[in-house]
């Protein structure tokens, strides 16, 4: 069985292009995304993902403050490039449709992403967040270049080295988040695709992630092929 995976930037043009090309090219049997059934149908009803006040008892209050504030900038950012948060992650579920092919979500549950997330961040990385925002405002240049935002292109999927960069900061000035939000999900989406491998060993899968997850769920595919 194949698995192909395609690392999306979720405001990008190019990313919608590239997913078109690869399910034309792959003709796979089973399309798999970075969704579950609650980001499924908020992507397919064309809203964000809402979060109100009554799911902090859920999702603890700094999860709801992510989410929020999450939302908001990605709302932002996809007015800037004309491009609607998620618009690739449809695009791949409407190929699906289209095809007859089979769709899998294969992302963790938001809710639990959200109550790990409010469990996991630390004080210390709460200061820090804090420190980051000043330095954003002050020293904007230098915070752009540490993270290698400098050379990232809304429009586009960022290049891997850029991508890399980014991940590298991330998990070093905030491990638990970077644990919380992509290496735990890591892990979710490879069991998941683990999963359908064994269901239909003689089907071929392109399953749509973020650019971040992409290099160490290729890592993690890589290993448990070894130990097969």
């Amino acid at each position: 069985m194949a698995i192909t995976l395609i690392g999306t930037s979720h405001i990008s043009r190019e990313s919608i292009q590239q997913i078109r090309k690869t399910v034309e090219a792959v003709s796979p049997d089973i399309i798999a995304v970075e969704l579950d059934r609650r980001r499924l149908l908020a992507v397919l009803e064309q809203r964000s993902r809402k979060v109100n006040l009554a799911d902090i008892r859920h999702i603890g209050l700094k999860g709801y403050l992510f989410a929020l504030i999450g939302g908001y900038v990605q709302e932002k950012l996809g007015k800037m490039v004309g491009v609607k948060p998620g618009a690739e992650m449809k695009e791949a579920v409407q190929l699906a449709k289209e095809r007859k092919i089979q769709l899998a979500l294969i992302d963790q549950p938001i809710e639990v992403t959200l109550r790990r997330f409010s469990q996991a961040l630390t004080w210390k990385e709460k200061f820090r967040m804090v420190g980051d925002v000043f330095r954003g405002i002050f020293q904007p240049k230098k915070q752009l270049h540490d993270f290698g935002l400098d050379q990232f292109d809304l429009r586009k999927v960022p290049a891997e080295k850029v991508i890399q960069q980014m991940m590298t900061q991330l998990k070093l000035r905030y491990p638990n988040i970077y644990h919380v939000l992509v290496e735990e999900r890591n892990i979710y989406m490879v069991k998941k695709l683990q999963e359908l491998q064994q269901k239909y060993p003689e089907k071929t899968i392109v399953a749509v992630v973020g650019a971040g997850h992409k290099r160490e769920m290729e890592e993690l595919l890589r290993k448990i092929d070894v130990v097969k």
